[in-house]
């Protein structure tokens, strides 16, 4: 766990692959991690939960020192002045350099599981982003895979695992979706946030690169 930007109302950190972003029981989590940080710097201990991330996906993630300002960061973080990029690795090569995805997305909480479909009814919501091809690789046996850049418009779960894997671009590791590539983890990193600050009214934010392992050093990061 690193910690990327601090203030005396918000932490922005770096989330390891396979640590919980929200409170556990099957294993460490932020939350405990984090409480236990400020705790050892004579701190009050307290951290809010402000978003989420999967946890098989690493990156920067914020939480928030002040029970105040939990509620206002949530909602710094769904604003649209907000921008949350990501990383992925995924097979095959977008068919376009750059583009928007929109989607209608259905989440089936027993199956854990989100699903892209025709039509709107209950439970489904709009999925919308925008992405960038970074780079492309060729492999052994002609097989290709692909860098790409994701920005979220909107946040659903799982959201762009099922967005690239519904146009054959599973992403690496990613065995719910399709990928069969059993060599990797999870091949999403959650790259860059940018939030407004609810309280100075500045624009706050921090990068974070994935571990230089493979995949991802397939790729020039």
């Amino acid at each position: 766990m690193k910690i990327l930007y601090e203030d005396d109302y918000l932490m922005i950190c770096e989330k390891p692959v396979g640590v919980s972003s929200q409170a556990s029981e099957s294993g460490e989590d932020m939350l405990t991690l984090l409480e236990a940080y400020r705790r050892a710097k004579g701190d009050d201990g307290y951290v809010g939960l402000v978003h989420r991330l999967d946890t098989a996906t690493g990156g920067v993630i914020v939480y928030s020192k002040s029970k105040e300002l939990t509620g206002k960061l949530c909602e710094a973080i769904q604003s649209a002045e907000h921008i949350k990029e990501y990383l992925a690795i995924v097979e095959g090569r977008p068919t376009e350099d750059s583009g928007e995805f929109c989607d209608l997305l259905y989440h089936d909480k027993r199956k854990n599981k989100s699903f892209v479909v025709d039509k709107k009814r209950s439970g489904v919501k709009e999925a919308r982003a925008t992405y960038e091809l970074v780079d492309s690789r060729a492999l052994e046996g002609g097989r290709v895979v692909s860098l790409v850049k994701v920005r979220l418009i909107t946040g659903r779960t799982h959201q762009i695992r099922v967005q690239l894997a519904s146009r054959k671009m599973q992403i690496l590791g990613d065995g719910k979706y399709g990928s069969r590539d059993n060599r990797a983890s999870l091949a999403l990193w959650a790259h860059k946030i940018e939030i407004i600050h609810p309280k100075t009214r500045k624009t706050v934010g921090a990068k974070s690169l994935p571990p230089h392992e493979y995949p991802w050093n397939l790729f020039d990061l």
